[in-house]
């Protein structure tokens, strides 16, 4: 179905209890059937955004995920976990708004939805090949088969496939046994946006170090704590010398007073 036929307008959804959404009524119930048809909250959708980036140096199309889902927001809170959502025409990609998406699965094999699919996964191969060195380049049908193998088995335990859960397989997919290097190259990448900060010539280093309005509120305080440990210092070294001065006058009395006790016997005695 095409993104621009009126037919689906809004639909019902209700929160289930693995914290996924899933849709309970449509308005277009000819062509969509709501049994385990799952939606994209919010959440999940800036999450994908977000693994979408790193593939945008390798051909990533907006377009071709702006056709792959249809857009809802809110509009009533109907209660017990169930929300009404209306049909709206703002790109996902460029929205402020929080917003719901719908993947376009009318035709599974080859709507939107599945060139979506096709689309990440290509581009997925191509960045797994150049951050790692295979002995053989992976390829598309080695990453489709692993997937559609764990796809199956959810199948086989009747578990009910979540279509965010199916995107994110892809976007994170690596191929076994290269997960450390996976996350060896996540950490390189940090480093490498680390060492891609501008330098800073040492004398503007000592004129950032010399500038009093870069300093802290811990740095002034503790300025402020050596003057005053340095006048406390100065106000002792005042006091201990205020103290030698009393003693040496006390000293000097006591020495005063001897003298004049020592005259008067000197003199009864040549009297």
């Amino acid at each position: 179905m095409a993104k621009g036929t009126p037919q689906l307008e809004w639909c019902i959804v209700r929160l289930g209890e693995d914290h996924n959404w899933w849709v309970d009524e449509v308005s277009d119930p000819v062509h969509w059937d709501v049994d385990g048809l799952s939606i994209i909250d919010p959440r999940q959708v800036a999450h994908i955004i977000d693994l979408i980036d790193p593939l945008r140096e390798f051909g990533f199309d907006p377009d071709v995920f702006e056709r792959a889902f249809i857009a809802f927001r809110i509009t009533k809170d109907l209660g017990k976990g169930r929300v009404r959502l209306a049909r709206t025409k703002e790109p996902l990609l460029e929205s402020e708004e929080k917003l719901f998406a719908l993947p376009d699965i009318i035709d599974e094999e080859n709507g939107p939805y599945a060139d979506f699919l096709d689309h990440i996964t290509r581009l997925r191969v191509k960045l797994l090949n150049d951050l790692f060195d295979f002995e053989e380049k992976l390829t598309v049908d080695e990453v489709e088969d692993q997937l559609r193998e764990a796809q199956n088995t959810d199948f086989i335990e009747g578990k009910a496939v979540h279509l965010f859960s199916e995107i994110t397989a892809i976007l994170e997919f690596v191929p076994a046994g290269w997960e450390n290097e996976d996350e060896e190259a996540v950490a390189k990448n940090a480093e490498d946006d680390e060492d891609d900060l501008p330098e800073i010539e040492a004398g503007e280093e000592e004129k950032l170090k010399n500038d009093a309005s870069l300093k802290w509120d811990d740095d002034d305080d503790e300025g402020k704590d050596d003057d005053d440990g340095a006048k406390k210092k100065d106000d002792d070294e005042d006091d201990e010398d205020d103290d030698e001065e009393e003693k040496e006058d006390k000293d000097g009395k006591d020495d005063e007073a001897e003298e004049e006790d020592e005259r008067p016997s000197r003199t009864r005695g040549k009297r």
